[in-house]
């Protein structure tokens, strides 16, 4: 009898089985199209020199760290401000930042005439640091006279390259 029944239970799961549909749906579903996936971001990873860096000053005054003088002069004229005025708008937005003026000279003139003279070139650029708002304690300066010219020669186009104040960050 039990052959009997599991016959009969077969011979009925199989007749279930043969009712179902087997042809494909009229209808298809759309096409997915080419699966895209958007990447997880990671960590930001900064581009571009270190806030308070040489570089990164140099960067955000446009290469306007350097401002150049006339012979036996120390004023500042219009390039000088708009140079400084751009300094200027650097350290109000990093305010962390220190920096020291150098003053330097051309081969021209004694050690110690050229020694006061790039001490009053930094001291003007200071000065009209200072006048912009800038904190005085955020400005050091030193003067090296004739001692690190940045162009050789014994002519007027080197002598006008090394007559600067140049702006250096301290780290």
């Amino acid at each position: 009898m039990n052959a009997h029944i599991a016959s009969v239970t077969l011979l009925a799961g199989a007749l279930a089985l043969s009712a179902c549909k087997t042809s494909a749906p009229e209808d298809l579903p759309p096409d997915p199209g080419p699966v895209t996936t958007t990447p997880t971001p990671g960590p930001t990873v900064p581009t571009g020199p270190a806030i308070g860096t040489q570089e990164h000053f140099v960067r955000g005054v446009n290469g306007q760290n350097i401002i150049y003088f006339d012979t036996d002069r120390y004023n500042i004229d219009s390039a000088d401000a708009a140079a400084l005025q751009t300094q200027a708008q650097y350290l109000s937005q990093y305010p962390n930042v220190t920096i020291t003026i150098e003053g330097h000279c051309d081969e021209r003139g004694t050690r110690e005439y050229n020694l006061a003279l790039g001490e009053r070139r930094a001291n003007a650029a200071k000065n009209y640091l200072v006048s912009l708002g800038i904190d005085a304690s955020r400005i050091s300066v030193v003067s090296y006279g004739k001692e690190r010219p940045v162009a050789l020669g014994s002519n007027e186009g080197a002598w006008a390259q090394n007559r600067r104040a140049v702006s250096v960050v301290i780290d």
